[in-house]
């Protein structure tokens, strides 16, 4: 009788989906559905990268990081290895000096292995976007996106500018959510039209007013580079940065159906390759002596942007697609992304830290996450 019963509340429960999917017309639901929940994920994983299309980032020659005088003597202190093992970490690297300090895998994860970056693409994106105006393909961060799409030039989206999509203050409508299955975030990461969702999007609220983290300010973004550069950023990022900067590899960026990358994620590359933007930053822009990015693009990057927040709170926690913070006396600026991938930076240490890994910790009232400071302390703890 239980058998019976929980079959039928299955067949339901299949019919109620698909019911929700037809009525929706939101067809990537189904493949939403076979990488997520039928394989025991409620969201998006750091190994998801596999089942979709992917465009290929190139590497030139390779460049090794220098190991220290001291490499991996000193071992993680106890509420570090307590917190790797509670969220899942899967890498962890300290880089002091240009030179690692300190590296550890987990879960049969080495210095090789590829992991899906999540929102950490976005400061890649935004360095491109450095590059760009290096190279003169765009005049400045305040040309507006009405010269480069056609979407952009009317109304008051054509008031917004490339500096209001590296500031997340574009005012258009969009829903930053991971776990809503029918949202915007969702159909971007699995849907099969980045364009049409993105770039049809209305102006909700004047650009430059308003702070709100927007996944679709990044893909936006990667549009004007296309339409910049006349290449994909794939392209443009193995010229202007994977090569030149020595990554150990080729990486790889998931697009949609379209063969257009989801910029605002899903680079897929290992921790020490992703240690590189770090050392770039650090560096003012100069990689192993080449200039990448201007110095002053660096200095906007990492620095707040003072735009107030959906609170009406002034925003001093980010800058062009960098999150930025102070802790124990020091600045710190870093990349982040969904489940808690970080590449952290703090100038007065010369430091590098990455994570990588399947948990993270609860966001906090100021928009950081409980682990970011952990990881602070721990490389803090160990080193200084």
């Amino acid at each position: 009788m239980k058998m019976k019963k929980l079959f039928k509340a299955s067949i339901l429960f299949i019919i109620l989906i698909n019911l929700i999917i037809f009525l929706s017309g939101k067809s990537w639901l189904y493949k939403a559905i076979s990488i997520t929940y039928l394989k025991g994920y409620n969201s998006s994983y750091i190994g998801d990268y596999i089942y979709f299309d992917q465009s290929n980032i190139s590497a030139g020659d390779e460049q090794n990081w220098l190991l220290s005088d001291g490499y991996n003597d000193t071992g993680l202190p106890k509420s570090l290895q307590k917190l790797h093992n509670k969220n899942q970490s899967v890498a962890f690297l300290i880089i002091i000096n240009d030179s690692i300090s300190y590296e550890k895998y987990w879960r049969g994860y080495s210095s090789t292995s590829t992991s899906n970056s999540f929102s950490m693409a976005k400061s890649w994106v935004a360095t491109l976007i450095g590059a760009a105006i290096k190279d003169g393909y765009i005049k400045s961060v305040d040309q507006r996106v009405g010269d480069f799409l056609p979407e952009f030039k009317s109304g008051q989206k054509s008031q917004i500018t490339i500096k209001h999509l590296l500031t997340m203050s574009s005012g258009l409508n969009w829903s930053e959510n991971y776990y809503n299955p029918l949202g915007q975030t969702a159909e971007a990461y699995y849907g099969d039209n980045l364009k049409k969702l993105t770039l049809n999007l209305k102006s909700v609220t004047f650009p430059g007013k308003t702070f709100i983290y927007h996944s679709s300010c990044t893909q936006i973004l990667s549009f004007i580079l296309e339409s910049a550069t006349n290449k994909t950023i794939s392209e443009y990022m193995s010229e202007k940065l994977w090569g030149p900067m020595g990554a150990s590899k080729d990486a790889s960026w998931s697009t949609d159906n379209h063969g257009n990358e989801k910029a605002f994620c899903c680079i897929n590359s290992n921790a020490r390759d992703f240690a590189r933007i770090g050392k770039l930053y650090l560096n003012y822009g100069v990689y192993n002596n080449v200039r990448i990015i201007d110095s002053s693009f660096v200095k906007q990057a990492v620095n707040p942007s003072n735009i107030v927040d959906k609170n009406g709170l002034l925003n001093e926690r980010y800058g062009y697609h960098f999150w930025i913070t102070r802790y124990r006396g020091l600045n710190v600026f870093y990349s982040r992304g969904h489940l808690g991938q970080y590449v952290i930076c703090v100038p007065e240490k010369n430091m590098i830290i990455v994570r990588l890994g399947e948990k993270s910790s609860e966001e906090l009232p100021n928009g950081h996450h409980k682990d970011l400071y952990e990881y602070l302390d721990g490389a803090l703890e160990m080193f200084f």
